[in-house]
């Protein structure tokens, strides 16, 4: 509902009385965000005491399944209520039909249980359900012989990707692959198998984005990928395209759904929340943290200041939450 906005003319009312002094405009602020409000990405990869930075993320590693487990304990020290794991499965378990993803003892399983083990119920765990960090040719589902990824089997294969991960003690499943009809045959896999509770974050609206390389490089999926994954991830040019899929995906059972990119895509956010009512969270995906990075280090502006302006933007978009690499150095300033 759009409001039409009421108010005298000038001097009766002057708009910058309440912005004079801090506690003034802390009383008056519209829009707040707090450690609650984030989501820590993870990039688990092989070993014990392993950390690797990752290039093309600057203040990024991948950590082995033990240091997943620190930055749990980390997160819940900082407020952070849920983090998101993603594996760098090692190359000999990858395949063409990356049968490793529904293995009961990959990286992602046995990252899951270290989580589980070092911090109970004390914080959330949310698994992403794609092939792409498992299969040799880097795509997030099955190709066929033309090199076409094909759709319905895809799902099957996704489907028992999400009951492994349920098994281990997943709390929120989120299928990032973005394969038609995935999201309602996962929901009725859970009821089957009596995982009425693991919610599904559907990564409802994603676009096929150019700001997704140091993701790809963290997973090490970039360097394998064959083509491109515009037969499935969105035009970045259809925004009412993005409403139907997000329509489609609460139809089939998603408690909740993502818009990824994030900050090229608020006209999205703002839509789907006005649109469906429904927590909508954006995913600041790894070339947007990226940038921040590079241009505080090239004095474009103040990092933490960069930061944190961005994050309220997806609070203010109408975002319940947001999946952020910069999770512990916001909480931080947040006082988390």
């Amino acid at each position: 509902m759009i409001r039409t906005p009421v108010s005298a003319s000038y001097p009766a009312t002057r708009l910058r009385r309440t912005r004079a002094h801090g506690w003034s405009r802390a009383m008056h602020r519209e829009t707040v965000l707090t450690p609650a409000d984030l989501i820590w990405p993870l990039f688990v990869t092989s070993g014990n005491g392993v950390e690797e930075p990752v290039a093309s993320l600057p203040g990024v590693s991948r950590w082995s399944v033990d240091g997943i487990a620190k930055r749990a304990r980390e997160a819940v020290q900082l407020g952070i209520p849920c983090v998101a794991l993603f594996p760098n499965t090692p190359g000999d378990a990858r395949s063409d039909d990356g049968a490793e993803a529904y293995n009961p003892d990959n990286l992602m399983c046995r990252a899951i249980n270290a989580v589980r083990q070092a911090c109970g119920n004390d914080i959330g765990i949310l698994t992403d359900v794609a092939l792409d960090p498992y299969t040799t040719h880097g795509q997030d589902g099955l190709v066929g012989t033309d090199g076409y990824v094909v759709n319905d089997a895809t799902v099957a294969v996704l489907v028992d990707q999400a009951l492994n991960q349920a098994e281990a003690g997943a709390d929120i499943i989120a299928p990032s692959d973005m394969m038609d009809g995935r999201v309602k045959a996962i929901r009725m896999a859970l009821e089957m198998g009596d995982y009425p509770n693991v919610q599904i974050m559907a990564y409802a609206a994603k676009f096929a984005s150019a700001f997704y390389g140091p993701f790809r490089d963290a997973v090490g999926s970039g360097d394998r990928l064959a083509g491109d994954k515009k037969s499935y991830q969105m035009d970045p040019a259809n925004g009412d395209e993005a409403l139907r899929e997000i329509a489609m995906d609460i139809a089939e059972g998603a408690d909740s759904v993502m818009v990824k990119p994030g900050l090229a895509y608020l006209d999205i956010i703002y839509r789907a929340k006005e649109a469906f009512g429904v927590p909508v969270f954006a995913y600041q995906v790894s070339g947007e943290y990226a940038l921040i990075e590079a241009g505080a280090a090239a004095g474009v502006g103040d990092r933490d200041a960069l930061m944190m302006e961005k994050l309220i933007g997806f609070k203010r978009a109408g975002c319940s939450g947001v999946l952020t690499y910069h999770a512990p150095q916001a909480a931080r300033l947040l006082g988390g």
